[in-house]
């Protein structure tokens, strides 16, 4: 018997991945110092002369995102509408958390608002005003900014891939763009390019996890910081994390996301009990407020009157690695938020991961300020002498110092493995041509891959350059995005539409098939309560047998109409050439019976209060009614009528 293909991939994504991700390793492993001055070099000039082109994209994909969570687009389902939710909303919050910016928040949790207090942008540092500036600043770069970016690459996947029927990949945004030239060249570039940001994001991100990790050992047990420490790091945290992407998104990514945000709970709650505990909840309040307050005027501020390099190093670097990292954490995002409406997902994106992540900066660098302006503790002069070890010399100075490194230290291990097995999962689907269950030795090669870059850049010293180069990446990729948004609105205008000309469906009995049902066949059909074998007759004999006759006078009269069938499940299907096709399911579903029908019930029991819908879906999804118990002519007007509204919403496309 013939097994399922060893290789489940889309060959020129695949190949043409592996072999520049590999040829860009040659050339920073045997160039590192030639690497990092044409990074650089691209770096310095996207400053220079790109920079409000940057904030304007920024503060565009936050408006959009806002905007389509309030707008009557905001009810629209990432997936059919019957679609229930992959993942309980816990999960959800977890595997948001844990892929967006875990390693990140450990390594610059303490350190950003300290630099930021010694060195702000504008006025004196050191002062309590440079404190507050500082707080508001480090919201402003791990805030709603941040999560917009992610948000609109991952409704984008969502939609287009669980709604629309296209690839779980980066190419099918731009369907509305390009058609179906996605499925050749143009899309293999563009996924092609969504891997090679994926893969040097995370392996940069990694090599400052391993950093970190090495300096919670030292703390802990003396281990030394030396390259070839961090290097066995990486090794044990790659075969770590192979095993976690080989188990899959449910036992092993989600439960590892869930014990992340367990661990990042108990932290949070420990500094806000040992800190200052009354001044954090003052401070957390507050630096809301600014935040809130100011965010108009900082999301549009480029220092044009009085041009530093600061905002270079800081707000211009960090959007251009939330953009470069956003076909990773999007494409994430997208595969585990299946049957979320979009107003769910926007604000779940916006709000969740931003509140902890504000919270987290209140806490842990509220207190650093606090313990430097008090005297109690030189976290400028920790943080400036080395960001990684910054974390463990701050809960040094608290009690249980310790527990808490420990657990610190196994966090950002988790963090490390849930952001390696993220993105190779990410990175094989999107190989895979968008196959969410490609072969295990697929996820396997991309998680060691993973690894192999991460320790190789160590080795070679060009984290700086690639991070660099991920940087600069995110130029091509704002304008992706910025064209993903307008593909997006386009075809969430089009569903609009198509809802409003085609409403909510009603059953042929209300007369919606221009065939009355008789009043006590109606009646007849509220209080039946069928049983499987009834249901599964009616199938065969009524749904079927309508269906036939309606396909072979479509077929002749020129039209390709298809019929599949089943025992439970009937699918009708009409081709409109480019246009969107029709399509037509009848479905057996098994319901609770309610109480008052008990007596009536047909037969034997199936179960102890269960009974039987043959419920109509179209293409967006189920309409919520049942035809069990119509006759053929009645199904064939139903069915034409529903065929009506299509036509209309067509009409109005070409039209509209």
């Amino acid at each position: 018997m013939n097994g399922p293909p060893l290789f489940q991939a889309s060959k020129p994504v695949f190949l043409g991945s592996a072999a520049l991700i590999f040829a860009v390793i040659f050339f920073v492993a045997s160039s590192p110092s030639l690497a990092a001055s044409v990074f650089s070099g691209v770096q310095s000039f996207i400053v220079r002369e790109l920079g409000w082109f940057y904030v304007a994209a920024v503060a565009t994909f936050l408006v959009f995102a806002v905007g389509l969570a309030l707008s009557s687009m905001g009810r629209i389902k990432l997936g059919p509408d019957d679609a229930e939710p992959d993942f309980s909303t816990h999960s959800w919050f977890a595997m948001l958390f844990s892929a967006g910016m875990g390693i990140g928040i450990m390594f610059y949790g303490v350190a950003e608002p300290v630099l930021h207090f010694s060195s702000p942008p504008a006025g004196d540092g050191g002062t309590i005003d440079a404190a507050r500036r500082a707080m508001q600043l480090s919201f402003f770069h791990w805030g709603l900014h941040a999560w917009a970016i992610y948000a609109v690459m991952g409704l984008a996947l969502a939609y287009f891939a669980f709604r629309q029927g296209l690839p779980l990949t980066p190419r099918s945004a731009l369907h509305p763009l390009i058609g179906d030239r996605i499925y050749g060249w143009p899309g293999h570039l563009v996924d092609i390019f969504a891997v090679l940001g994926t893969m040097f994001g995370v392996a940069t991100s990694l090599g400052l996890g391993v950093m970190q990790i090495n300096a919670g050992l030292n703390y802990l047990l003396g281990i030394p910081v030396t390259i070839t420490v961090q290097v066995a790091l990486v090794a044990g945290v790659a075969l770590l994390a192979t095993i976690s992407v080989a188990s899959g998104l449910n036992r092993g990514i989600r439960r590892l996301s869930e014990l992340n945000l367990t661990l990042a709970v108990f932290l949070v709650v420990f500094v806000f009990a040992a800190g200052p505990t009354v001044f954090l909840l003052q401070a957390v309040m507050q630096n809301t407020g600014a935040y809130l307050s100011e965010i108009v005027g900082r999301t549009f501020t480029l220092y044009a009157y009085r041009p530093n390099d600061w905002i270079g190093g800081w707000t211009l670097f960090y959007w251009g690695w939330w953009i470069s990292w956003s076909p990773f954490v999007g494409m994430f995002i997208a595969r585990i938020s299946r049957g979320r409406t979009i107003r769910e997902f926007v604000v779940g994106v916006l709000l969740v991961p931003s509140g902890f992540t504000f919270l987290w900066f209140t806490a842990f660098g509220n207190t650093a300020l606090s313990m430097e302006l008090s005297g109690a503790a030189s976290m400028v002069a920790a943080v400036e002498a080395n960001v990684a070890v910054a974390l463990f010399q701050f809960l040094e100075q608290l009690p249980f110092a310790v527990i808490t490194m420990t657990i610190a230290t196994i966090l950002i291990v988790t963090f490390f493995v849930t952001s390696s097995d993220s993105g190779s999962l990410v990175i094989d689907i999107i190989t895979a041509g968008g196959n969410i269950e490609s072969r295990v030795w697929q996820r396997v090669f991309w998680a060691l891959t993973q690894g192999l870059v991460a320790a190789i850049l160590l080795l070679a010293g060009g984290l700086a350059a690639l991070q660099t180069g991920a940087i600069a990446s995110g130029f091509p990729l704002a304008v992706i995005m910025l064209l993903v948004c307008y593909g997006l609105f386009t075809a969430l205008r089009q569903e609009v539409q198509r809802q409003t000309n085609m409403q909510v469906a009603m059953p042929v009995a209300s007369g919606m098939g221009h065939l009355p049902v008789p009043w006590r066949q109606r009646l007849s059909a509220m209080l039946h309560q069928p049983t499987r074998e009834r249901a599964v007759t009616f199938m065969r004999t009524v749904v079927r047998s309508a269906l036939e006759e309606v396909v072979t006078e479509i077929r002749a009269r020129g039209l390709d109409a298809a019929l599949s069938i089943d025992d439970e499940k009937v699918t009708f299907t009409i081709l409109h050439g480019n246009e969107e096709e029709f399509r037509y399911d009848v479905s057996l579903r098994g319901v609770v019976l309610p109480a008052f029908a008990m007596a009536m019930l047909e037969g034997e029991r199936e179960g102890p209060e269960r009974t039987w819908r043959a419920e109509v879906s179209l293409h967006e999804g189920g309409q919520g009614y049942d035809i069990l118990g119509y006759t053929k002519e009645q199904v064939i007007a139903d069915l034409l009528g529903q065929y009506e509204r299509h036509l209309n919403f067509l009409h109005m496309q070409r039209t509209g």
